[in-house]
């Protein structure tokens, strides 16, 4: 088993992620997780697994422009990384954003479990959609 990472170690992962975000490489994302991975936007159902984690962040990008995920605070409380941003993007030529917190666990240098917070309904209007994007999927 891989050494646990230091607090200062985690941070910088959630800075590493926030940049693949920005470069929209999904395949990146998915692989800061460990296998049996879960995301979990608290709103809807985990996603299970790197490759369940890679089909639904790339399955974001359908007319994604661009996404930066601005990050306020970062810090590790009882060796969890927790994540305050706001997240702006380009989708379809609109632009909008969302506050979010993440909230990260650690398996060794992989990320176990990412939980997000964020106001769903926000979300979606700052999108521009009517339809919940992962409606299609449950």
């Amino acid at each position: 088993m891989a050494a646990a990472l230091s607090d200062a170690e985690k941070i910088a992962k959630g800075r590493e992620m926030a940049e693949a975000w920005k470069a929209m490489d999904w395949r990146k994302v998915a692989d800061m997780f460990t296998p049996d991975g879960v995301l979990h936007s608290m709103m809807v159902e985990p996603v299970v697994g790197r490759e369940a984690v890679y089909k639904r962040v790339s399955g974001l990008s359908d007319g994604l422009e661009s996404i930066t995920l601005n990050l306020r605070n970062l810090g590790v409380v009882d060796g969890t990384l927790f994540m305050e941003r706001v997240d702006e993007f380009v989708i379809r030529g609109k632009a909008g954003s969302a506050p979010v917190v993440g909230v990260l666990e650690f398996e060794g240098p992989l990320i176990k479990v990412w939980r997000e917070y964020y106001d769903r309904a926000h979300l979606l209007k700052a999108m521009g959609l009517v339809e919940d994007f992962d409606a299609k999927t449950r």
